[in-house]
């Protein structure tokens, strides 16, 4: 939007044309004919001041539109680090998540192999026990009829040396 001219800034062109018109203007500018020069001079006022309006009307539209734009592009970064920090922030919970989730996974397996040697020992701690408890009754029969057999024995070799025995015998007068 910068305009330039032979005499520097915005509105040189303006003194330029003023120039030119005095200078190649001819008889009409000296002998008389200044309604025409006044006139022309205001209507390149006008135009300027016209142009000018235009030109500031185009730069603060360019200017509202350039803030508009950059309201807009902070918005987006501003959305987008907070989206970034919104993910970073599920992903860790996601991680911390997943690591707590091994870690009970890790404490069940631990726990559910603990529970099978627990029952295998109590099984066979069972088995052993009923094993015992058998083997007790066992020999306790078989002392019970080791005794009676001893007993038996210790009767026949008795009965043997001592000869014929009878219980009650006959009275002999």
């Amino acid at each position: 939007m910068n305009e330039s001219s032979i005499f520097g800034g915005g509105g040189g062109w303006l003194i330029t044309f003023v120039l030119i018109i005095l200078l190649f203007g001819g008889g009409n500018l000296f002998g008389g004919g200044s309604e025409n020069v006044e006139s022309v001079v205001n209507a390149a006022i006008n135009n300027q001041t016209t142009q000018a309006g235009i030109r500031d009307v185009l730069l603060s539209s360019a200017n509202n539109n350039l803030e508009t734009l950059k309201f807009f592009s902070d918005q987006n970064m501003g959305l987008q680090a907070q989206n970034n920090s919104n993910t970073l922030a599920a992903i860790n919970a996601f991680n911390e998540l997943q690591r707590t989730m091994q870690a009970q996974g890790s404490e069940t397996r631990s726990a559910i192999a603990q529970l099978g040697f627990q029952l295998d020992s109590c099984c066979c701690g069972i088995k052993t026990q009923l094993l015992q408890d058998k083997y007790d009754r066992l020999y306790e029969q078989y002392r019970s009829v080791q005794t009676d057999a001893s007993n038996a024995a210790q009767s026949q070799y008795i009965l043997g040396v001592m000869g014929k025995w009878v219980a009650n015998p006959a009275a002999t007068a």
